[in-house]
């Protein structure tokens, strides 16, 4: 046998089904930041992905199941929370060159426009970055509803988008001997959303 031909076998391994609590998910609701994600990816040197995440935020949510336009979101992000992994790339990252983390320390998002077909919404808002605010556009799937041990119910939501970082004054970059930028214009927004209906 040739080990070296041989094709090894691909297994996916999905998590288990979501639940679904209740089928009315309308209320006012909190994001449990402790298990919600907000990250983002960027193409480094044209050739690898480099992820990372803020690691402190909070946000509220207003969802209305039966008139979806009537729900709304807002976020804020400690700008300086940003976590690649990586020291020196957290401080540049912070630093005048990106976000400048001193003079704007937060990020936020604020809905203006909210939508829904089935399981997937679709969120229009204004997100603001170094002191510039944009429209973006966010597409989520409702990833179900659950009640927790204490008693809470969840929902959750998973989506993301893609912006040009450019359009928030986020312009630092290197050119490449080969050709090409060391750091993508383009930028990937993940969000993994866990938020508890309030009381």
């Amino acid at each position: 046998m040739n080990l070296f031909n041989r094709k090894s076998d691909v297994i996916e391994h999905d998590f288990d089904a979501a639940t679904n609590a209740v089928e009315d998910i309308s209320g006012d609701y909190t994001i449990d930041a402790a298990h919600s994600r907000i990250g983002f990816s960027a193409r480094h040197a044209m050739v690898t992905t480099v992820r990372g995440q803020f690691t402190e935020f909070a946000g509220t949510a207003h969802i209305d199941a039966v008139d979806p336009s009537k729900s709304s979101v807002t976020v804020t992000i400690r700008t300086a929370s940003v976590d690649t992994g990586v020291a020196d790339r957290n401080a540049h990252l912070k630093s005048a060159d990106f976000f400048d983390a001193e003079t704007n320390p937060e990020i936020t998002f604020v809905s203006t426009e909210v939508s829904r077909d089935g399981d997937d919404w679709t969120i229009v808002g204004n997100l603001t970055i170094n002191g510039i605010t944009k429209p973006v556009t966010v597409e989520f799937e409702s990833t179900g509803s659950a009640r927790d041990p204490y008693n809470n119910l969840r929902v959750g939501f998973e989506g993301g988008t893609t912006i040009n970082r450019k359009d928030w004054g986020l312009t630092w970059n290197a050119a490449l001997e080969t050709g090409g930028v060391l750091v993508s214009e383009k930028i990937k927004l993940e969000f993994d959303v866990s938020a508890i209906q309030s009381a």
